[in-house]
């Protein structure tokens, strides 16, 4: 594509993700995340301000083992203090000293920041921003000059936000970024003002946005800027981040490439994007949302009987784009709003060699409605389908059968979260073993035991964990004899299957759930 077509990302996950609620990155977890986004291909990736704990120090450190094929690092900071000259500036130097090739620097657009939060004089501020990127750049840095609360600046004083840009650019930055910091901009107002400045500063250097989502407006900011001649976005892969997050990186990269002509990654790598981000997801520790735009596992899904069946006639009639432009799967969602074509769809996918006049095809469609009528229900529940379809054509063979479970459960003793205990013994061809495993709760307790026995003959098993675990009441009015609905999300690390379990027994629901899914791993493992 044209160079005017090319747009450069920013990840800033490892600093503005690490801000968000229940993210706590370990070291590896911080390495590993910068090779899944160098394998992506985002031009730069934002390491994190290399003096704000030791952690962070020894991460820059490590970082220089790693050989990048497509993304520089940035290193994060602030412009020096006021009344501090840079090369006695202790932040800056750090700057320097974490050997990145990439500094970005952040600095006051807005007077309000600069007076009352800075206490400095707006001139002040703009020496402080001139000689801050003009240290860097003497260095050998590349810089990039992130102004924040820019929207909040061009409202109060639009000529002193444009003169903090023209600082930056005078000194030496190569990017600059009007950031929307509180998150509170319009599509509109962002348009015009990004506008603006490129055709004030444009020809001087590359015009980029970095955008949160107090309003909801993150990604549609982003693509405003874009099109109104931006050419740098900045974000995190997944959108979390303070508060309610940053602009959400998935969205914003495939409508660039897939809706709007641009480029962002390198060819073909957009394929990639949904792997990518589950592996991301799963460094994280975080579940990620089934209905997120593009590469959640609901993106594609249709339950609908009228949906699904325009949907396998034609997929144009409700998709906007095909799954696998993103490494997307598109998903029938078998419920009682599913049509016979669209059970038949998912039977056929596990079974090719099918027809929906086959008596196999019935014999299937049979045993789901008994099932459906005792509770069950295989709508996200995709490997308890799949076992289901190869066990009643007899492609299925047991990897272990069990002989008995007990589980034992006592009031939990303070500083002590484990408080049931499961003692379980299966049998794997001739060979038979017993373990036992303590947990917060008597699932846990059972999942540690099986885990732990099954590990004996099948090692795989120790990469795998459960991500996910719901229980739905489904007949409330038996109280306590209800049969409930048990679901278990799991994963290996790179892949996420659900089960289903359905009893009037918690335990044994959760039993059938939980066996699904390690019988689901092994199909697919061994």
């Amino acid at each position: 594509m044209d160079a005017k077509n090319t747009v450069t990302i920013l990840d800033s996950t490892l600093r503005d993700g690490a801000q968000g609620e229940g993210i706590s990155f370990s070291l590896q977890d911080k390495l590993s995340i910068v090779q899944i986004l160098d394998e992506l291909g985002v031009k730069y990736i934002e390491a994190g301000n290399p003096s704000s704990n030791p952690k962070d120090e020894l991460f820059f450190a490590k970082l220089s083992d790693i050989k990048l094929k497509n993304s520089k690092i940035a290193a994060f900071g602030a412009t020096r203090r006021k009344n501090v000259k840079c090369e006695k500036d202790e932040n800056l130097l750090a700057l320097i000293n974490a050997n990145t090739p990439v500094v970005t620097l952040f600095g006051k657009s807005w007077p309000f920041q600069v007076t009352d939060i800075l206490h400095t004089s707006l001139q002040q501020n703009l020496d402080m921003i001139y000689e801050s990127v003009a240290y860097c750049v003497k260095q050998g840095k590349e810089v990039i000059f992130d102004a924040e609360h820019f929207f909040e600046g061009w409202k109060q004083n639009g000529e002193y936000a444009l003169k903090t840009l023209e600082a930056a650019i005078e000194g030496g930055a190569k990017i600059i970024t009007l950031c929307d910091t509180k998150g509170s901009s319009m599509p509109l107002d962002v348009y015009q003002s990004v506008l603006t400045v490129v055709r004030r500063l444009g020809r001087l250097a590359d015009i980029g946005i970095h955008t949160h989502n107090d309003a909801d407006l993150a990604v549609a900011n982003s693509l405003m800027a874009v099109q109104a001649g931006a050419t740098h976005v900045q974000g995190t892969l997944l959108g979390f981040g303070e508060r309610t997050g940053n602009a959400n990186l998935s969205a914003i990269m495939a409508n660039l490439e897939l809706k709007l002509g641009y480029s962002c990654l390198p060819p073909e790598n957009i394929k990639r994007l949904t792997p990518l981000c589950q592996q991301l997801a799963e460094i994280s520790n975080i579940a990620l949302s089934q209905g997120m735009p593009y590469i959640g596992t609901n993106a594609f899904a249709h339950k609908a009987g009228m949906h699904t069946d325009a949907v396998l006639k034609n997929p144009l009639a409700y998709e906007h784009i095909k799954p696998e432009a993103v490494g997307n799967d598109r998903v029938i969602l078998l419920s009682e709003v599913s049509g016979r074509s669209a059970v038949f769809a998912k039977i056929n996918k596990i079974a090719p060699e099918l027809t929906k006049e086959s008596p196999e095809t019935a014999t299937i469609l049979k045993k789901i409605k008994m099932l459906e009528k005792d509770g069950y229900q295989f709508e996200g529940a995709d490997a308890s389908f799949y076992l289901l379809v190869t066990k009643n054509l007899g492609k299925y063979k047991p990897f272990f059968n069990l002989i008995y479970y007990k589980v034992i459960g006592e009031q939990p003793q303070p500083g002590n979260p484990a408080a049931s205990f499961a003692q379980i013994k299966i049998q794997v061809n001739d060979e038979m073993t017993i373990r036992a495993g303590e947990g917060a709760g008597p699932v846990h307790a059972l999942d540690v035991a099986l885990r732990s026995a099954l590990e004996v003959f099948y090692p795989c098993v120790k990469g795998m964990r459960l991500t996910d675990f719901k229980v739905r009441v489904l007949d409330s009015k038996d109280a306590t004899a209800a049969h409930v609905r048990v679901l278990v999300e799991s994963t290996d690390g790179k892949n996420f299957w659900t089960t289903v379990g359905v009893s009037t027994d918690l335990i044994e629901a959760s039993w059938l759930a939980l066996v699904d899914s390690f019988e689901y791993m092994l199909c697919h493992s061994l």
